[in-house]
């Protein structure tokens, strides 16, 4: 038997709303917000007891979701914000997009800053690292011609 799709990415965020404004600006669309807790979720987490809000953010073609938490019991576990592109784990979401300017423009409203730089791959595409809130590394991809 083979998977039937990925459902979601999580991702733990100190700041629950700065997290959803950014990929909600990024062109996202926030599907719901919800708070979680109770022995289930802790059984299946592995802790004695479990209280986080959750916000599940979605791509606009409602194939890829971004399941954003934020801890309360226990409390988060601290990772070095502005970890590299080469630490062990996630390190980076690509998400294409139509125009990268115009939405590096909007997305640097919301405190994001290029890791690298803005770079041209031949004539194929324009690509880009830019690390967001809580240090999320975000890719950006758009495709030429």
């Amino acid at each position: 038997m083979t998977i039937k799709r990925m459902e979601n990415v999580g991702v733990v965020v100190e700041d629950l709303e700065a997290a959803v404004a950014f990929f909600v600006e990024l062109g996202m669309e926030l599907e719901g917000e919800t708070t979680v807790d109770g022995q289930w979720a802790a059984r299946i987490s592995g802790f004695d007891e479990i209280r986080l809000d959750v916000a599940m953010v979605r791509t606009p073609d409602g194939h890829s979701r971004l399941e954003l938490m934020r801890f309360h019991t226990p409390a988060a576990v601290g990772a070095a914000p502005n970890a590299p592109a080469n630490t062990l784990g996630i390190r980076r979401i690509l998400f294409s997009v139509d125009d990268i300017d115009e939405v590096l423009g909007r997305l640097r409203a919301h405190g994001a800053e290029l890791v690298g730089g803005l770079e041209q791959i031949e004539n194929s595409y324009r690509f880009c690292y830019v690390r967001g809130p809580e240090g999320i590394i975000v890719a950006l991809a758009q495709e030429l011609g």
